[in-house]
This record gives structure tokens, C-alpha cells and sequence, in this order.
């Protein structure tokens, strides 16, 4: 495999993204990536600061008295999505870098799991502004750096949201979290998880029928994707679609279900889902007749999205089991399944490619007593955000199964400051670097900046980064030409910020 050092500048970019692809980092899981950045600090003199939840500050400090501080910000930890055929220990196993020709562009991607790119992108900048700083190929005067490494950014931005105000000061910030290397962040939706628990005794009830047959239903190979920014692409959801198979399949033949499962991540639009049935032996001819009429009308209506999606159905003999759900249960999910809002509710008023409100459905898992549902919503606007977790809250409850519903993880938006220094600044460096001008936005997803705002009022924000294809799943791929183009409009921010002080 190609050297990754060999893809151009900065190598040390590509030789710290080749080493922190081998370290550890889902959410809740950063001590290992903590450790590594600590001591390549630490080992080059710079000050390191860690605060009660684990976010890192790593103080570079200006080479002359009353320099100004800029925070380069970006999260330690990635989402860790893999496909099922794909054997990976994302707690031990290094990921597995690959490299794709798209239409003459080139990427580098993962076999089979996410890539990691997001953040590590951010975390490879800040690693090689460091270290060329200290071998002095890079020299400021008056300006210094506070390198911020959060965490669980991806399981609810909770390094942010308990961020010690004390770990670093600065006028401005930087986010490298952003993935189109031609366009700017400059605001963002807020969000919030609805989880509803069918949590009581009488999910399940004993089953020892005969002539049956055992089924296992199964809907994969869709894209997937973020939750927030793909999410008004169309693509197929998993659970939506294995929703309305089963929706159908039910109300013609009165099937049994053992159990159902599907999608992973709360920011991750679900890509494979299934179901274990039982169906009378007598009808299962019939039924599969039906099935496949469902499964060639579902496969027609996503190729334009989903090329590859793949419902099939499969005979699972010897399968032991000893409950099913009690039917009041089966078909109240199944009517939740079916009914429950998915994907953009609003379009912004003023911009009507900006996605304002919406909600995803994001898993369902069978325990060994209990089904759980994880949804998330996003919105532009707190009211209107709250509008849609309460009309998600009550799909559950018309349900009328005494469902627990908990709404967790609500984090803030981020309103844009279309008149900041930053953003003047950074439009006029990159048409002059690229003759070209940059696109400005507010994203349908959940930035830090957002919360670091709240925190820190006065401090000026913007987000940048390499183009990112794919996140939070394992179609994730990172262009490899971006980096370069990034890096370098960082340097120029950074010395217009030096000189103007």
C-alpha cells in the first residue's frame, strides 16, 4: 500500500492520521488517543491541561509578551460503524486504510468500518501545527494556540457540554469538524434523542405452536449516512422499510414476532435491520408470494437512492426459541413503525435547500424483557424542535402500551454571526488563495460550536475542514487533495492573524 506520508503536504499530517487510525477512540473510549497526544505534547515541551471529563488542551504560547491566543478545536472520538460482514474489534483492531479513484479524484477509505476521518482529520492538523512549531518551521510572534481535544462529541457533544470554562482562553476559534473544503460552517441546528422503552412483563408470551416455520427477514445494503446532514437525500432507513414489510406481511397473514433489530447510532441513518417470524406452514407459499411482491416494490423505489439495498428472507431451521410478542405488542410496534415521522419535517423559509427540522429513526433493539427505540431531532429553532420530540413522544404513546419515553442529550444550536472578524477574514484569504469564493452555511447537524458559544459568548467561531465523504458510516472517505488545501488556508489565516495583531 502507498505510503500515506507520500500523499503530499503536510507529510506529518499523514504519518500522525496513520498512527491514530490504529489507536482506539469510540465515544466514551478516548483514554488511549488522550494518551498519545499528551505525550507527543508533552515530549515537545508544550503544556498539557486535562479536565474532569477528559477534554485535552494542549498551550502553545505566543513567542513574544501579549500575543493573542487562537483555540484550534476538534473531538477525539468517531463514531465506530461497521458493516455485519466485516469482522473488527473497534476496541483493539487498527482500521484498515484503503485507498479509491472516484471520477480521477483520489480518497483514502477504510475496509468495512467507519474511517475515523471525522475528527481525526482535526486531531492529524492540530498534531502537525504542533510539532512544526516546535522544530520551529513555523514561527509566530504574536500569536499563540490552545489546541482543545473534546470528547464523546459523537454520543451527545458531552465534552462540550461539561467543558471546564478555565481550560483555555482565546478571541477566536477554529473548528476543524467541518467537511467540504470549499465551504465554511458558521451556524447549526440543535438537537435532541427521544428513547422510548417497552419496559414491562408483558412484552413477550410463551409460544409452543406447531406447523410453523421460523423466518428471518433482513434488509441491508442501503448508504445510510448522517443523520442531520444526509438526511434530506432520500435514502432508505432501514427500520422504516422492514417496518412496512412487516406492517403488510401482518395484516395479510397474522405472523408471530421472536424479535427485531436494526440501526446502531443516534446520528446515523440506519442501514440494516431484521426480523425473526413465524408464519403458519400451511400459508408460507402464499406468504412468500407476497413478500416478493413487497420486497420488488420497496427495491424499485429506493435504486435511485439505495442501489444496493437487498430485503430478503431466509429459513432458519433448529432456531430455539420460547416467546414471542403478545399481539396487542407485534401490532402496535408494527403500527409505530409505519406511522412514526422520519426525515425532513421543514426547509428553511429563506433558504429552502437548508433542512430546519427534522427526525430520525435510529434503532430498535430486542433485550431479554424489553424493546427499546432510539429516535433523534434536529431543528434550526428551539420551538420547533420541541414541536416534533413532542409528536414523536405521543406516536409512542397512542400506542397505548404504557411506553417509557425519555428525551436525552438536548444540546443547543448555534445562530450565525454572518458580520464576525473570522468570517470576514477567512472569505477574503480563501478567494485570494483560490481565486474563488467560498460557500458560507449553516448546517442541519449538531457542531460543538454551538455549546462552546453558550460558554464562551465573546468568542468568535468558525468551521473548517477537508472534504469528507460518508461519515458515521462504513462508506466513509476523506479526499485526499483537501488536506493540502486546508492546511494551507489555515497557515494564511493564521499569519493574517499575527500580522493584524
Amino acid at each position: 500500500m502507498t505510503q500515506l506520508k507520500e500523499l503530499g503536504n503536510p507529510e506529518e499530517f499523514w504519518e500522525y492520521f496513520e498512527i491514530i487510525s490504529k489507536i482506539p477512540r469510540c465515544s466514551g473510549k478516548e483514554e488511549k488517543i488522550r494518551t498519545f497526544i499528551t505525550k507527543e505534547a508533552e515530549q515537545m515541551g508544550f503544556e498539557t491541561k486535562t479536565d474532569v471529563v477528559g477534554n485535552l488542551v494542549v498551550n502553545i504560547p505566543p513567542g513574544a509578551k501579549n500575543g493573542k491566543n487562537v483555540v484550534l478545536q476538534c473531538h477525539m472520538d468517531i463514531v465506530c460503524e461497521k458493516n455485519n460482514e466485516i469482522e473488527h474489534d473497534f476496541s483493539k483492531d487498527p482500521i484498515e486504510l484503503d485507498f479509491i479513484e472516484i471520477k480521477g479524484e483520489k480518497w483514502i477509505t477504510a475496509n468495512g468500518t467507519t474511517l475515523g476521518a471525522d475528527n481525526g482529520a482535526g486531531i492529524a492538523y492540530m498534531l502537525t501545527l504542533m510539532k512544526r512549531i516546535y522544530t520551529n518551521e513555523l514561527i509566530f510572534k504574536k500569536l499563540g494556540f490552545g489546541l482543545l481535544f473534546t470528547v464523546n462529541e459523537e454520543s451527545g457533544l458531552k465534552g462540550a457540554f461539561d467543558i471546564d470554562k478555565e481550560l483555555f482562553k482565546g478571541d477566536i476559534l477554529i473548528n476543524l469538524d467541518s467537511e467540504e473544503d470549499d465551504t465554511f460552517t458558521i451556524g447549526c441546528a440543535g438537537g435532541i434523542n427521544t428513547i422510548a422503552k417497552f419496559d414491562f412483563s408483558n412484552v413477550f408470551s410463551d409460544f409452543s405452536g406447531q406447523n410453523i416455520v421460523v423466518l428471518k427477514l433482513i434488509v441491508e445494503g442501503l448508504k445510510g449516512g448522517h443523520s442531520g446532514v444526509d438526511i434530506h437525500l432520500g435514502r432508505g432507513n432501514a427500520l422504516k422499510i422492514i417496518g412496512r414489510v412487516l406492517w403488510n406481511l401482518n395484516n395479510q397473514f397474522d405472523i408471530e414476532i421472536i424479535k427485531i433489530d436494526g440501526g446502531n447510532k443516534a446520528n446515523a441513518i440506519p442501514r440494516e435491520a431484521n426480523c425473526i417470524l413465524l408464519v403458519d406452514k400451511h400459508k408460507e407459499s402464499e406468504f412468500l408470494d407476497s413478500f416478493n411482491k413487497i420486497k420488488s416494490d420497496l427495491e424499485g423505489e429506493f435504486k435511485g437512492t439505495d442501489p444496493h439495498i437487498r430485503i430478503s428472507i431466509e429459513s432458519l431451521r433448529n432456531y430455539e426459541f420460547h416467546e414471542i410478542f403478545v399481539p396487542k405488542v407485534k401490532n402496535n410496534l408494527l403500527n409505530i413503525l409505519k406511522t412514526i415521522p422520519n426525515g425532513p419535517i421543514s426547509y428553511h423559509p429563506e433558504n429552502k435547500d437548508l433542512v430546519h427540522t427534522s427526525t430520525n429513526l435510529a434503532s430498535i433493539r430486542t433485550e431479554e424483557k424489553s424493546i427499546t427505540i432510539i429516535t433523534s431531532q434536529r431543528s434550526l429553532q428551539e420551538s420547533s424542535k420541541k414541536e416534533i420530540y413532542e409528536q414523536i413522544e405521543e406516536v409512542f404513546h397512542l400506542a397505548n402500551l404504557n411506553i417509557n419515553v425519555q428525551h436525552v442529550g438536548d444540546y443547543p444550536g448555534w445562530t450565525p454571526d454572518w458580520d464576525s472578524q473570522i468570517v470576514h477574514i477567512s472569505k477574503k484569504i480563501y478567494t485570494e488563495l483560490f481565486n474563488d469564493k467560498p460557500k458560507i452555511r449553516v448546517i442541519h447537524a449538531g457542531l460543538e460550536c454551538g455549546i462552546l458559544k453558550k460558554h464562551f459568548p465573546n468568542m468568535e467561531m468558525i468551521s473548517i475542514g477537508p472534504t469528507i465523504v460518508g461519515p458515521h458510516s462504513p462508506d466513509e472517505r476523506l479526499l485526499i487533495k483537501s488536506v493540502s488545501k486546508i492546511w494551507n488556508f489555515l497557515l494564511e489565516i493564521f499569519n493574517h492573524i499575527e500580522k493584524k495583531f
